[in-house]
């Protein structure tokens, strides 16, 4: 009997461990370690920060969904990986051994990159996790009191621009509905080379879609933005020209901002020698594996792609849901072959598709794939993505509660768009 320890338990890791054991039956053992006690689902963040969703709405408690399906669940975060010797220690001393590992932990949310940046040190929300959610609503909330300037955006290094563009507009759209939005001038600050690259090339006509709905939401934008520091009501901002010198320097006053974060790996993982890039994030082959670990393999955020190009201003790659689902599924065949005595044949796709709520409306974008050039490279706008973004946080949430191993985007959102899968990720 083989022992596959999942670590993580996010939109990567619960469907890691729902599809391992439909995948092994109950002959093998599954064990899944997670930080928190509870699963998350963290694309409906933006909607919490301004008060659309409650937490209760938006998280699960894990243990008794694992629990039905023969599934183990320690609530602990992990300190070390000891890769020689097949094991896990557990903060509170305890070790976990296993056969195979799964590392789906997510990111560190490197705050600490740029001075007073974040909410709990410094002076900006991020809604990254539930808790983060909760924090700047709770910010979002005092600033309704003295509402004034806000900037939203990323941070230089950051990797995951759609939730930025969300909140901007779910934000606008949340002071409309409150007869507030002319008291507070919008500003977005980004490390992007231009609006609408999203850390993948820009993708259709995303520049000239999202520039058009920034303006017509009147907020104003600086690219190519380096934020320096930050300070209680003040932002630092260098803006670069193309050729990365310095084309201007900003000190912007807020009395409300939320910034996403520049990614790294998290402790336990970075800490590993030769698992992962100078970053922390896992350097796999073409299967999900690791190059120096063939029993570890990993997927989602925490997993090492190079950036689609150089930008001035730092810029990651984002690992959008498709494709944290197409690896998890390489993952459970190559097991599951492994086991058998079999070679690894699955392969994920790196291929990015995204809804992206705009608090009415909405935007989807698909690039197969990620890296270009590209067989299919589509933006497309309409209220009807709001629609489906509302439609799939009900579905995901139902499949976790569930224990679907049902892929949702192959099945539902490929078909919804009129995309056949392209499996090859190259």
């Amino acid at each position: 009997m083989a022992h596959i320890v999942v670590l993580g338990a996010g939109i990567g890791g619960m469907p890691a461990a729902y599809e391992l054991r439909a995948e092994l039956g109950g002959s093998h053992r599954i064990t899944v370690i997670n930080a928190v006690d509870y699963f998350q689902f963290v694309p409906s963040n933006p909607w919490r920060a301004v008060g659309w969703r409650t937490r209760e709405a938006i998280t699960l408690p894990i243990e008794p969904l694992l629990k039905k399906r023969g599934i183990e669940f320690i609530g602990q975060a992990a300190a070390r990986i000891d890769a020689e010797n097949n094991a896990i220690e557990l903060l509170d001393g305890s070790r976990v051994d296993y056969d195979y590992l799964v590392i789906t932990t997510g990111p560190r949310l490197a705050f600490e990159e740029v001075p007073g940046a974040g909410p709990t040190e410094g002076h900006t929300q991020s809604v990254c996790s539930v808790d983060h959610a909760d924090h700047a609503l709770t910010a979002y909330e005092r600033f309704l009191d003295a509402p004034g300037p806000a900037i939203i955006g990323a941070m230089p290094g950051a990797s995951c621009f759609g939730p930025a563009y969300e909140f901007a507009f779910i934000f606008s759209r949340d002071l409309q509905k409150r007869k507030l939005r002319h008291k507070v001038p919008i500003t977005f600050v980004t490390s992007e080379p231009y609006i609408g690259h999203l850390g993948l090339g820009g993708v259709g006509d995303s520049k000239g879609m999202l520039e058009s709905e920034l303006r017509n939401h009147d907020i104003k934008w600086i690219c190519n933005a380096k934020v320096t520091k930050v300070e209680d009501s003040k932002m630092f901002v260098t803006e670069l020209d193309d050729m990365g010198q310095v084309k201007r320097e900003h000190e912007l006053p807020f009395n409300y901002s939320m910034m996403l974060p520049a990614f790294k790996g998290v402790d336990a993982v970075a800490n590993v020698e030769g698992l992962c890039n100078p970053r922390g994030f896992v350097i796999i082959d073409e299967y999900q594996r690791s190059k120096k670990y063939r029993n570890i393999y990993s997927a989602g955020v925490c997993v090492a792609i190079p950036p689609v190009e150089a930008t001035p201003v730092p810029t990651g790659a984002p690992k959008t849901g498709y494709m944290i689902e197409s690896m998890v599924t390489a993952i459970v065949h190559n097991i599951a072959a492994d086991i058998a005595g079999q070679p690894a044949t699955a392969k994920g796709t790196w291929n990015a598709i995204c809804l992206a709520d705009m608090g009415d409306t909405g935007a989807a974008f698909v690039a197969l794939p990620q890296i270009p050039p590209r067989n299919v490279n589509w933006f497309k706008k309409g209220k009807w993505v709001h629609l489906a973004k509302i439609a799939f946080e009900k579905y995901f949430i139902y499949k976790m509660k569930s224990g679907s191993s049902e892929p949702v985007y192959e099945k539902y959102v490929l078909k919804a768009l009129g995309i056949t899968r392209l499996t090859d990720r190259h």
